[in-house]
């Protein structure tokens, strides 16, 4: 088994006033070589935004870009004539493709939006753009793993799906509760997110924003020190 640890205080941070942002891996003016991704997940942001302020419209292309609420609503609008806002509890994927523009704005007038933005390398190119999102139940993902997103000819339940063979599963754990986790295929690797709480991998002990990459090994043991919420992306690493 190989791992990498990173403590949530190593992340690079930019305050844009309307924008408050912290990145995992090197984006905008946060660049560092050592840190600029885990085989295909590229970014994983964690956005707090103001209320009223918004990301204007930009383009994206050849990317699959996975957005999770933690707190708050986004509004979002995109050049495939989807305008809907994401709430906590739902994940937006975008396929973003040969290519598109999109905004995400916050609406509120006095609470701020919060949440997680993360971009996979896909594993083609030039694919038509594709946009959904979808509310998963919190209870079902309680002391178990939910998978939320998933490679789009691999579909598990009601996952959305991604041109990439990835995926992403949340879970809640009650305090000294434990999941595992048998990894997909053996060039994949783990990429963990504590949200919330805190949890202990491989002896390792993360706390919340903290994350470790793992990967050489089939299964990996997630339990929770205190009560916790957990991201997991698993991605191909070459």
């Amino acid at each position: 088994m190989k791992t990498i640890v990173h403590k949530a205080d190593t992340r690079g941070f930019a305050n844009h006033g309307w924008l408050k942002s912290h990145h995992t891996f090197s984006f905008s003016s946060y660049q560092n070589p050592e840190r600029m991704n885990f085989g295909k997940l590229r970014v994983l942001n964690d956005d707090v935004v103001q209320p009223k302020m918004g990301f204007g419209t930009h383009p994206h292309q050849n990317m699959e870009i996975i957005s999770i609420p933690l707190k708050g609503a986004l509004s979002h609008k995109d050049s495939m004539g989807n305008k809907r806002a994401i709430e906590v509890g739902e994940v937006q994927v975008m396929s973003a493709g040969a290519g598109l523009t999109h905004s995400e704005f916050n609406d509120s007038k006095t609470e701020e939006v919060n949440f997680l933005q993360l971009w996979i390398i896909p594993e083609e190119m030039g694919v038509e753009p594709n946009y959904e999102q979808r509310k998963f139940d919190t209870s079902a993902r309680k002391n178990t793993l939910q998978t939320v997103v998933a490679p789009k000819d691999k579909l598990e339940g009601n996952a959305l799906p991604i041109s990439q063979q990835a995926y992403i599963y949340r879970t809640n754990l009650d305090a000294g509760n434990l999941v595992s986790l048998n990894i997909k295929k053996p060039d994949n690797g783990l990429y963990i997110f504590v949200t919330e709480g805190g949890v202990k991998i491989s002896g390792n002990t993360l706390n919340k924003r903290d994350a470790m990459g793992v990967w050489d090994t089939d299964t990996v043991d997630i339990s929770a020190s205190e009560d916790a919420e957990v991201v997991i992306i698993e991605v191909p690493m070459n």
